[in-house]
């Protein structure tokens, strides 16, 4: 069985109580160790996964073997959170919110069976909520392991840590929040989102193309607008220089929390959904 690459940042600081946040998807699996009276984060650990994880089963096939395998998992925490990330969501107003008839909603964007289980969240932000489908089984394995805990869509997290950073920005903002296979846009301006979406790519041409579309559709020209990369794009790879080709204002998000900036194997932009 193929070796899982796994990369750690730590702290020497050591907390009585901890909280414990998750992050996973079909191409890889992450959390986070934070003191729950300061939240400040104490150990960050990234597994990537390989190419042949492909469904909800096989994804807590590998989970488990990290429970079983990494210390840091093996301990009591006071919290957990977990975050699912995947592109089985979509975010609905609440005037058009029906709590007891979620399934509409996903019709049209996603492929569901009648025993999806499909749940929401509510965004602390806007007056919006997040319709997806969880990992159940993950969540049953979680629940056995550690009792009661929280959990959420990447997306939701996302939107509404964007929106609290934007909040004192007059500019419209462009995020692109970048995974292996998928990215999500998110433009806001001063706490009010305009525009989210997630799209899967398979290539740099598909990447920059669901990037210009998006400012196309909100008449943004890509000579003048900002353009801000979070998580996994480094300024050498090829889905950077594509982009810069098309859009000469990019940066990359610098977060309030500098956990990352003696790092080796993390960048400051990388992981903002579980360390901001």
């Amino acid at each position: 069985m193929k070796q899982l690459q796994k990369k750690t940042k730590k702290t020497s600081a050591i907390a009585h109580y901890k909280d414990l946040s998750i992050q996973f998807s079909l191409d890889g699996f992450s959390f986070c160790i934070s003191n729950s009276e300061n939240k400040a984060p104490l150990l960050f650990t990234k597994y990537a996964f390989p190419a042949s994880i492909t469904s909800p089963e096989l994804l807590l096939e590998e989970i488990i073997r990290i429970f079983n395998t990494d210390k840091d998992l093996q301990q009591d925490f006071s919290s957990v959170f977990a975050i699912h990330q995947n592109n089985l969501a979509t975010l609905v107003p609440n005037k058009l919110f029906d709590r007891n008839n979620l399934a509409p909603y996903l019709k049209y964007t996603v492929k569901t069976l009648k025993t999806d289980f499909i749940t929401y969240d509510l965004h602390n932000i806007i007056a919006a909520n997040t319709v997806y489908i969880p990992y159940v089984n993950i969540n049953n394995y979680l629940f056995q392991n550690f009792g009661e805990f929280e959990y959420k869509h990447h997306s939701t997290v996302l939107i509404d840590k964007l929106l609290s950073y934007s909040q004192e920005n007059s500019e419209q903002q462009f995020f692109v929040h970048v995974s292996p296979n998928d990215i999500d846009v998110v433009v806001c301006k001063e706490g009010k989102l305009i525009f989210y979406n997630s799209f899967s790519y398979s290539s740099k041409e598909d990447f920059i193309y669901y990037i210009l579309f998006t400012a196309e559709q909100l008449q943004m020209d890509p000579n003048n607008f900002q353009l801000t990369f979070i998580g996994d794009i480094e300024k050498e790879s090829e889905l950077y220089t594509i982009t810069y080709n098309y859009v000469r204002n990019i940066h990359f998000m610098n977060p309030i929390d500098n956990f990352f900036a003696d790092s080796d194997d993390f960048s400051n932009h990388s992981n903002f959904i579980l360390i901001a």
